[in-house]
């Protein structure tokens, strides 16, 4: 779909592009609320130790993972936004255990998950970090928790959010990936990046090489092709690598390891948003056997291998790790 690159609002995009979309219905209300909360969010990065969100809290979330204070106020004010939207039956989020329901009415057809805070430890060096969701319709004949674990490619949008030099919300349907840029005099978030695509040429790789010696062979000998093809790039933060590749052509890898086999990061708010993102701008993801989207979940909270990026790179480098 081709998009004109006037500056529309988000919300005049939405309401020109997703009209008479029997799938999307609602979900303009599920982005504004999104829009609402990252703009709260940029705030509070913004001010950073004015605001009393550098360190962490001297707890653990469900992951076992050292919390920040950034997590717990970026959870709150998105599953505060999410709730109040009027289209949300739960949010998922990654620093509460539990999904937090919000009614279950016949317009309050959506779930959500959400990682609210990506990276966020590099806030206290000033390093960028980012959101992300995921978006899937509640089965009408089912209960809210037995639609919590819906297929993957049932989910029907996907968004993210990059704070960084810029604070960009970029959203995702079957229809294309849209990019918009806060600007921070109308606190409107503008149309700068329609119909994005991964470019042919992939230039960058992004994979913490320090974790190198706890890989197996084949995952060694992958990184290694990369390694004498490619630029490294790694930030750290999940959606900032991400989206460095997605706009200047790119591969992101954090496998699974030996003592790790699972990987490190979640697929029902991390792996899987970001990877009907890449599918939806012409890439691919996949853990270390098949394509995130086709992984039935098992839990709200469970791990996953991934590799997203450039379709024939990521192809590629999956064939290398599983012994092709």
């Amino acid at each position: 779909m081709s998009i004109s690159t006037e500056r529309w609002s988000i919300s005049e995009f939405m309401e020109s592009t997703w009209s008479g979309d029997a799938e999307l219905e609602g979900l303009d209300a599920v982005i504004r609320a999104i829009a609402d909360g990252t703009r709260r969010v940029h705030d509070l990065v913004q001010a950073a130790a004015l605001a009393d969100v550098l360190g962490t809290t001297g707890e653990t979330n469900v992951q076992g993972e050292t919390v920040q204070k950034l997590d717990v106020a970026g959870s709150d004010i998105f599953v505060e936004v999410l709730s109040k939207s009027g289209w949300v039956a739960a949010v998922v989020s990654e620093e509460v255990e539990d999904p937090v329901v919000s009614g279950d009415s016949a317009e309050q057809n959506f779930i959500v998950y959400t990682d609210p805070v990506d990276g966020s430890s590099n806030i206290d060096v000033a390093v960028t970090i980012g959101s992300i969701f995921g978006i899937w319709r509640k089965d009408p004949g089912g209960t809210i928790s037995e639609t919590l674990l819906r297929p993957d490619r049932e989910q029907v949008a996907a968004a993210y959010v990059v704070y960084g030099s810029s604070t960009v919300l970029v959203t995702a349907t079957r229809g294309g990936v849209n990019g918009f840029t806060l600007d921070t005099g109308s606190s409107e978030f503008i149309l700068t990046h329609p119909d994005i695509r991964f470019p042919e040429k992939c230039q960058y790789y992004s994979v913490n090489e320090g974790n190198f010696r706890k890989l197996d062979g084949p995952t060694q000998r992958a990184v290694t092709r990369l390694r004498d093809s490619l630029s490294l790039r790694y930030v750290g933060s999940l959606v900032a690598d991400f989206h460095r590749n997605l706009l200047k052509g790119g591969i992101f890898l954090y496998p699974g390891e030996l003592e790790r086999p699972n990987g490190k990061l979640r697929l029902m708010y991390e792996a899987n948003p970001l990877g009907f993102v890449a599918e939806q701008a012409g890439g691919a993801a996949y853990s270390a056997t098949q394509p995130i989207l086709d992984i039935h979940p098992e839990n709200p909270h469970q791990r996953t291998p991934l590799i997203l990026g450039n379709k024939a790179e990521v192809e590629q480098t999956v064939a290398i790790m599983q012994g092709g």
